[in-house]
């Protein structure tokens, strides 16, 4: 596993964090890409510091971001490691200003994530995991004043941090839930008894599992490999499993389509 300096990362998404919320607090304009999916400034200006970034560090290692150049499949297909990012993850809930938006980047190798982190600017909280060591979150993030991996680990709470209840948690849209997600929480009622919603944007979603707040995050609709990669290692450094609906495998990136199947996260 490569050696990752989390203090760099850690800088890395404070300043995209800053880019981000810097528009945040402007009236800023939304543009909308080929996907029909919206695009704002603060989208752009954060890649930009992420790219920057993340060139400072290494600049031998590839970056695949949502908003950087298609790479082509025979391109990057035999990387054997790269980062994984997404510089504004949730643009919808930025553009709702609800602050359940997020700073996502993933180092993955072999095609499994080894490290993710993933800020919530408007929030002003970090998770950070590397996989096989553990699982962090840091609340007021931008105030902390630290310069070294244990300073971080130190002020920072192990994960996950919620210890399990009587009631099951699952994590689902309560206003767009698809009927498989439905039909999935009704199994676990049958077997369990109390099953409670929980609600959250982006790749929050990933952080409330690791946290031990949800038991359970199906995903049963379309997502890409960047919204995916830095929760996966955030939830799987924490204990929990991030695995394919279709066969029960571990999930794994940098496939030729890079549009995910469904999956299902467990603590």
């Amino acid at each position: 596993m490569t050696k990752v300096n989390l203090i760099d990362l850690f800088n890395i998404s404070l300043e995209a964090g800053n880019e981000i919320m810097d528009v945040y607090a402007q009236d800023f304009e939304v543009e909308v890409k080929d996907d029909e999916s919206p695009l704002t400034q603060a989208d752009k200006r954060a890649h930009e510091a992420i790219m920057n970034g993340l060139q400072a560090i290494d600049a031998s290692i590839p970056v695949l971001s949502e908003e950087g150049r298609a790479i082509p499949y025979s391109e990057r297909r035999n990387w054997s490691k790269f980062w994984l990012v997404d510089p504004l993850d949730g643009t919808k809930e930025f553009i709702k200003k609800n602050g359940e938006f997020t700073v996502n980047i993933a180092l993955i190798e072999d095609q499994y994530p080894s490290v993710g982190i993933i800020y919530a600017p408007a929030l002003d909280t970090f998770y950070f995991g590397i996989v096989g060591e553990g699982a962090y979150k840091l609340e007021n993030a931008f105030n902390q004043d630290i310069t070294n991996e244990e300073e971080l680990m130190k002020v920072s709470v192990i994960l996950p941090s919620s210890e399990g209840e009587d009631v099951t948690r699952v994590v689902a849209s309560r206003s767009h839930m698809s009927e498989e997600t439905e039909a999935f929480i009704k199994e676990l009622e049958a077997k369990y008894g109390t099953v409670e919603v929980v609600s959250s944007g982006s790749s929050l979603k990933f952080c409330l599992v690791a946290e031990g707040k949800a038991d359970y995050y199906p995903r049963y609709a379309p997502t890409m490999e960047w919204d995916t990669g830095a929760g996966q290692a955030i939830v799987e450094a924490a204990g929990g499993k991030v695995m394919r609906y279709e066969d029960n495998e571990r999930f794994y990136y940098n496939r030729e389509n890079l549009l995910n199947g469904w999956f299902l996260v467990s603590k």
